[in-house]
């Protein structure tokens, strides 16, 4: 994995969770499924042993993956987060200049991101567009739906 990943500690917190939720309990569950199925007998027609096999191969794709993600995170000061310009954690305001809906997101790191939630990963379009950026100043992004223009309306905490 290259670069850092830049996390809030609550955020450091949560991914830190996740994988010893994945190592302690999801790991031994399925060496169980394996072994279970390996007293089934014939490996070689036993759909649940590859079923098994493939989940683990997936589990330790996804715990590695996490662990690459923990050993280059970053915990950011969230006390030193300027707002005079749009950077990551801030909380960014901004109006869509076609059809006048307003829209706010706080900035956050891949591991972070829930749009249902209004966090969006720095590594989106939108954010992408939007880093560096002055309250005022107007945006166009590419969407998936074409070009859009955005005005940054206000930036906060």
């Amino acid at each position: 994995m290259s670069g850092y990943a830049y996390v809030t500690a609550e955020g450091l917190k949560k991914l830190r969770a996740e994988v010893e939720q994945l190592e302690r309990i999801e790991r031994p569950s399925i060496s169980r499924q394996i072994g279970e199925a390996i007293d089934k007998g014939d490996l070689s027609e036993n759909a649940e042993y590859d079923a098994a096999k493939e989940a683990q191969g997936l589990l330790e794709a996804k715990i590695s993956r996490l662990r690459g993600i923990l050993a280059n995170s970053r915990i950011i000061d969230e006390t030193k987060i300027d707002t005079s310009k749009v950077q990551m954690m801030n909380k960014v305001t901004i109006k869509n200049q076609k059809n006048g809906a307003v829209m706010t997101y706080t900035l956050v790191s891949e591991t972070e991101a829930d749009f249902k939630q209004g966090k969006l990963s720095i590594n989106t379009p939108i954010a992408k567009g939007l880093m560096g950026k002055l309250v005022g100043d107007v945006v166009e992004i590419q969407v998936p739906n074409g070009l859009i223009p955005f005005e940054i309306v206000d930036i906060s905490l």
